[in-house]
């Protein structure tokens, strides 16, 4: 039956589970085997869509994809997880990187990393060495929020442009962050499930922020504790990234999936108050995705369902950028997630946000 959630009894054993990869070398599997492998150990995006990874690993047939791109870029601002991922694990990751091109067909695989994250840079420029890795190459992105969303770093780095209302693989790229590419080499070569995720922590609340590798279902509770956390200082505990995160209401809220930063703060934003739009144009100049928030915000607001849809809503990624710099002080965020709520539900426009994460 449909419930909102199974409730899994923990032995308390912590004993775990064998599990094996395909059974050949990876290179002699058929890319179908490999991509029910990966469905079957559960790894989804993890830079925060959370979409499956299995799915856009199957493009149509009319949808030929040449160029993967592997997204070591951090998502946001404070977030360090993904650094610590590569300067770690460079050579699981372009393994990955490998056998993600083997299923696609991919005839390019770029790997793009943060110029200041030079550790991380050096990792992947040591692990490129082997001789296995030669047809991979790493591009060095100056840092730039939000550079990592996935239409963003498509345009960055092939000149091509997805359509409004469309994918990646519109253009011929599919695009999956370090976190995931790891998952997948564990999946296929160890057969491991997406059961722990590296995450960061901070805040002013947090006595030593960290990256933690963290397993999937630990209460946020425990994770700040882990860090030191003054618990009795903080009001405000946001899942996620300080742009994009979600206060939280509950501090036994799970870690799942997607979580890739966890932050305490302790003191509340004061309320401020909201001004009448001056028709600055600050929003649209801000807009990576080079939308009006301004007249897509009065639209939502006066119910002008066609407009907002003409006007493009769904090609919002929720960065922030538009609000951050607004003097009025309006939450235009919060406008075009009510806009897309509107038009479809909560998951319109959700495609979007893939690689924002």
């Amino acid at each position: 039956m449909r419930v909102l959630a199974a409730e899994i009894e923990n032995d308390g054993r912590d004993l775990a589970a064998e599990t094996i990869g395909v059974e050949k070398e990876w290179n002699e599997v058929s890319p179908l085997e490999l991509v029910r492998k990966i469905s079957a150990c559960g790894i989804v995006g993890m830079g925060g869509a959370g979409i499956p990874a299995h799915l856009k690993l199957s493009p149509p047939a009319d949808k030929p994809i040449d160029v993967f791109i592997v997204n070591c870029t951090e998502c946001e601002p404070l977030v360090s997880a993904d650094f610590v991922i590569v300067k770690h694990h460079a050579g699981e990751i372009l393994t990955g990187a490998r056998i993600i091109q083997k299923i696609l067909g991919a005839k390019k695989t770029l790997v793009a990393a943060d110029s200041a994250a030079r550790e991380s840079v050096a990792a992947l420029s040591a692990a490129l060495k082997d001789r296995k890795f030669r047809d991979l190459s790493v591009v060095a992105l100056r840092p730039k929020y939000p550079q990592s969303a996935e239409k963003i770093l498509v345009k960055t780095l092939t000149k091509r442009e997805v359509p409004s209302c469309g994918r990646a693989a519109d253009v011929g790229c599919v695009v999956h962050n370090a976190a995931t590419v790891r998952a997948i080499a564990q999946a296929v070569l160890a057969g491991t499930p997406l059961y722990q995720r590296v995450l960061t922590t901070g805040g002013p609340c947090v006595a030593s922020p960290k990256n933690l590798l963290v397993r999937i279902g630990t209460p946020a509770r425990d994770v700040l504790e882990r860090c030191g956390a003054d618990m009795k200082r903080a009001t405000k505990v946001i899942m996620g990234g300080p742009m994009r995160g979600n206060a939280q209401a509950d501090l036994d809220t799970p870690v799942i999936k997607t979580t890739y930063g966890v932050f305490a703060y302790d003191t509340l934003v004061p309320g401020v108050k909201r001004y009448d739009c001056i028709g600055c144009g600050r929003c649209a100049r801000a807009c990576p995705m080079r939308l009006f928030p301004s007249y897509l915000m009065r639209f939502v607001d006066k119910k002008k369902t066609a407009d907002v849809r003409e006007w493009g809503v769904v090609d919002c990624i929720e960065c922030g950028s538009c609000a951050y710099v607004c003097p009025a002080k309006i939450n235009l965020v919060h406008f075009m997630k009510l806009g897309k709520y509107r038009l479809g539900g909560p998951d319109a426009g959700h495609a979007a946000c893939e690689g924002l994460a």
